[in-house]
């Protein structure tokens, strides 16, 4: 039947028109996106893990620039340190030489006493933003343990946690019951004179030295050491003094560094771990522009046909006119 009042063909056609409509209008919303998911209507389930997983990786992202940070003050104290190792070596040699007969001593305590200065100089500036993990000043440091974040972790249940890696600093080293000291000094009282403590700063049964001589002040420490006046016997002494200072050096060098590289590889872990989860979310709610493309051009055609078949429908009704004629 055809009717001027129901232009049945025309409402068929102005149907399709604008389902074609609608759909130019998603696929043109992900080309301009280029998001398939950009909004929880799009997909609740995607949208909601993408939306989880760029908020981890902002997380992550803080924990590379923490991890960077932590990085600086473990580099500072192990810079620190070796410089140390380097100059206790000096101690070491210049304590040798002095056994030889015939060594005016008093000279070679003149250079050993320049050596000490620079042990101070080193402890007092291995600090980063504030931190120094060289010498524990009781003043300052009321917790011992010294804290860099190492990662962000998510749980099975949902729940989140930062990790981090502990250092103590152990300002009293026992070695007689196996407790060896990681910093250099105690305290600097006025930036001049360590106070008793530490490797460099305690005394020699601190460090396990036993003396060989019943004249040698076991209270002599590597910092106050003056070979201007000692016996074959403290000079014996005094050699197994920086002996012992150097391997407890040697041995915080060890964990410092041993820390160094566990961020190393935790940052490159974190960088590796954002790279995958940008995929994983890529995965989920990124468009395939090749497809998405090749849908646009494909709705462009039918849009341009559903046009000319409403333009068709609307003009079929005109051709009633000619019965009349």
């Amino acid at each position: 039947m055809t009717s001027i009042l129901t232009n049945v063909a025309a409402m068929s056609a102005l149907q399709t028109l604008r389902t074609i409509g609608n759909d130019m209008e998603t696929t043109q919303a992900h080309v301009s996106s280029g998001m398939r998911v950009g909004e929880a209507k799009d997909n609740a389930a995607y949208w909601s893990i993408a939306t989880t997983m760029r908020s981890d990786n902002k997380a992550l992202s803080a924990v590379q620039d923490a991890l960077g940070l932590g990085a600086a003050k473990v580099d500072t104290a192990y810079a620190g340190m070796n410089a140390a190792i380097d100059v206790v070596k000096e101690i070491k040699a210049k304590i040798t030489a002095a056994t030889e007969q015939g060594v005016d001593k008093a000279k070679v305590q003149e250079e050993i006493k320049q050596l000490q200065q620079q042990l101070e100089s080193i402890a007092s500036g291995a600090s980063f933003n504030g931190q120094n993990w060289l010498v524990y000043d009781d003043t300052v440091d009321t917790v011992a343990d010294k804290t860099v974040v190492s990662g962000f972790v998510r749980a099975a249940d949902g729940t989140v946690k930062v990790s981090t890696t502990t250092y103590t600093l152990a300002n009293t080293p026992d070695v007689a019951n196996g407790d060896n000291s990681n910093v250099l000094f105690t305290k600097l009282n006025d930036g001049t004179d360590p106070t008793s403590g530490g490797i460099l700063g305690s005394e020699a049964g601190a460090l396990g030295v036993t003396t060989v001589s019943g004249t040698w002040d076991s209270t002599t420490t590597v910092f106050n050491m003056d070979i201007t006046d000692y016996t074959d016997e403290d000079m014996a002494d005094a050699l197994s003094l920086v002996e012992a200072a150097f391997q407890q050096m040697t041995k915080a060098a060890s964990q410092l560094g041993s820390i160094s590289m566990r961020i190393g590889l935790q940052e490159d872990f974190a960088n590796r771990l954002t790279d995958a989860i940008d995929k994983g979310i890529g995965r989920l709610v990124d468009a395939d522009m090749n497809e998405e493309s090749t849908r646009l051009k494909a709705l462009q055609t039918q849009q341009q046909l559903g046009i000319q078949s409403l333009s068709i429908a609307n003009s079929s009704a005109e051709g009633i006119l000619s019965l009349f004629r």
